[in-house]
């Protein structure tokens, strides 16, 4: 994991020796001490005069863009690879936008995982230009996601409930499971 701090020989983008008024010019002991400072500000300057690309997961430093996927919300873990990170990043707006449905829930299972689930639901959805049409779905609320991989011993059954927990509707119990095993959440 990289971090940031001085840099050997980085130069300030602003130094303060230039900006001193006129009688601290020629004096040797003022323009060394503003020197001293100039290297710790240096970093600093350095931070601000490319702000922007420390918001851009394509451009930021890999703890930024560690920082910034907690800070958007994703559904990591921290383990994932820094393309996964970024990727997680560029796409959280996207996926917020459809949390809580079908096609938010199989995004983010298969941002984590980089499989696409199976979901079988409840719900449903229709209209009716009569009144008392017959309601869609079954009575009995529930969700199932379904990961199929060629090992299942290679994800972690908790890690899919958490992923599915956060992005499933609030209400709905759910039943997750990997090719086989499988782990059940009652409630909220």
């Amino acid at each position: 994991m990289s971090a940031r701090g001085s840099i050997d020989d980085l130069a300030s983008s602003h130094p303060l020796g230039g900006q001193l008024p006129a009688v601290y010019a020629e004096d040797d002991f003022a323009q060394r001490f503003v020197e001293g400072l100039d290297v710790v500000l240096a970093p600093l300057f350095n931070v601000l005069d490319c702000l922007e690309a420390y918001f851009d997961p394509a451009l930021a430093p890999e703890d930024f863009v560690d920082w910034l996927t907690g800070w958007v919300g994703t559904e990591l873990d921290g383990t994932e690879s820094i393309e996964v990170r970024r990727h997680a990043v560029a796409t959280a707006v996207s996926l917020h936008r459809v949390r809580g449905t079908a096609l938010g829930l199989a995004r983010a299972v298969e941002l984590a995982f980089g499989v696409r689930p199976e979901i079988a639901e409840s719900g449903g959805a229709t209209w009716s230009g009569r009144p008392l049409g017959p309601f869609p779905g079954t009575p009995r609320s529930y969700l199932q996601v379904t990961l199929r991989v060629p090992d299942p011993s290679t994800v972690d059954l908790y890690r899919l409930q958490a992923v599915v927990a956060a992005a499933r509707p609030a209400h709905l119990p759910f039943t997750a499971e990997v090719s086989g095993k499988t782990l059940t959440h009652e409630g909220n």
